[in-house]
């Protein structure tokens, strides 16, 4: 929606920028996952945010973020994620 006199439109309403949870999983290439580590390295190192966009979600990765890594194995299978978890800023 376009404000009177303005020309860029409404913030959505507090309803509208609820978050609704999720777990999913992205696969790509070695190439695009080559990338997305590159860029997030690179950002963790100037001690700056980091955006990404997963399934058509942009999230925002402030620099305060906590990491860890998780390794799993069951059934003969190892899993190794790099995890990065943050707080969602609050709505204003």
């Amino acid at each position: 929606m376009v404000r009177q006199g303005h020309p860029f439109p409404s913030p959505p309403s507090a309803m509208a920028r609820k978050r609704s949870d999720r777990d999913l999983e992205r696969t790509y290439t070695r190439a695009q996952f080559v990338a997305k580590l590159r860029r997030l390295a690179d950002a963790l190192e100037t001690g700056e945010a980091f955006t990404i966009q997963v399934a058509n979600e942009r999230l925002r990765i402030p620099a305060d973020a906590v990491f860890n890594i998780e390794h799993e194995r069951a059934s003969g299978q190892d899993e190794l994620e790099f995890q990065l978890r943050w707080r969602a800023a609050p709505s204003s």
